[in-house]
């Protein structure tokens, strides 16, 4: 079972690894390699859309990569699903979605729950999906599953969201090369090192003394600077440019 202390050392290894990885590949096996200490040795990344790169006369396209079972694969070809699925691509919010809520969810169809229920029966026992929404209306998924259903703690699955943001921003920015470091004030950089601890707007500001609107503002701002609307990759982000360090 792992512990909030092993994985905060598993993630502080990928997170250092990944920064010297150029090859899709290599990524893709060092984020497989922490997903399996977490308890999820299944790894599928779904990508949709080609972005643009100001060095080549087209976008570039983004990866799809998996180490699903090939049974799982062929099945999938058979019955006419994705063969990542279930990946639902379907729901419109950002957060990660544990696959056993999706299925309990009254708005999950039944062809949805026989996927679900298939998967079971090729050793896909549980999983979470991680949305990976950007700009350009764009839409990518990273799903991490499990051989046998242990349940999820909510910090395992903070560690997953952030690892599945950090492979893909290192595969969107493979494609575009518009690196322009941003400049950060000292405040937005603390703010996003709180987030980057999983602490929330109410969390951060009991700890800096000021209000929980300041703190949004403050972040708001950073996430500008970054060009994303999401907190996570705006950690990331920065943590890539230099500016903060995701292990004070």
């Amino acid at each position: 079972m792992t512990t909030q202390a092993d994985a905060d050392l598993a993630f502080g290894t990928f997170f250092h690894q990944m920064d010297g990885l150029f090859r899709v590949e290599q990524m893709f096996e060092c984020l497989s390699d922490f997903a399996k200490i977490l308890g999820h040795p299944l790894v599928a990344y779904s990508a949709s859309t080609y972005v643009h790169n100001p060095l080549r006369k087209s976008g570039s396209k983004l990866q799809t990569m998996s180490n699903y079972p090939a049974a799982w694969q062929e099945h999938c070809l058979k019955e006419g699903y994705d063969r990542l699925g279930p990946i639902v691509a379907s729901r419109s919010q950002s957060l990660p979605l544990r696959w056993d809520e999706v299925y309990a969810d009254p708005k999950t169809t039944d062809r949805e729950r026989r996927i679900f229920d298939d998967a079971k029966n090729f050793g896909m026992k549980a999983g979470v999906t991680v949305p990976l929404r950007g700009q350009g209306g764009f839409f990518s998924t990273m799903s991490f599953v499990q051989k046998e259903a242990s349940g999820l703690k909510d910090f395992e699955i903070n560690y997953l969201q952030f690892a599945a943001w950090l492979f893909h921003l290192k595969i969107v920015n493979s494609c575009d090369c518009n690196h322009e470091r941003p400049s950060l004030t000292a405040r937005e950089k603390e703010c996003l090192s709180w987030v980057a601890e999983g602490k929330s707007s109410w969390d951060i500001s009991g700890i800096l003394g000021i209000s929980a609107n300041t703190i949004n503002y403050h972040i708001k701002n950073a996430m500008r600077k970054l060009k994303t609307s999401n907190r996570i990759v705006a950690v990331l982000r920065a943590a890539r440019f230099g500016l903060i360090e995701v292990y004070p």
